[in-house]
């Protein structure tokens, strides 16, 4: 699931934690050399965890909006 397409911030945190275990096994593959991949997978790992964020502060803010404080 890409985070584009996720709608709440357990989802996003559900692929945060995939992608960080993607490159957990990565490196023990020995992939740390591969650039290429490496910095893709950094990449989406950067873009997931600002949009975990922002969904996160955006359910938060809702959150308080209903609860009128």
């Amino acid at each position: 699931m890409h985070p584009a397409r996720a709608t709440d911030a357990p989802e996003i945190a559900w692929r945060l934690r995939v992608l960080y275990a993607e490159r957990a096994l990565a490196e023990r593959a020995g992939l740390i050399g591969n650039r290429t991949y490496m910095d893709d997978l950094e990449h989406e790992i950067s873009g997931c965890r600002d949009a975990y964020v922002g969904a996160a502060v955006t359910e938060i803010a809702v959150l308080r909006g209903v609860l009128g404080a």
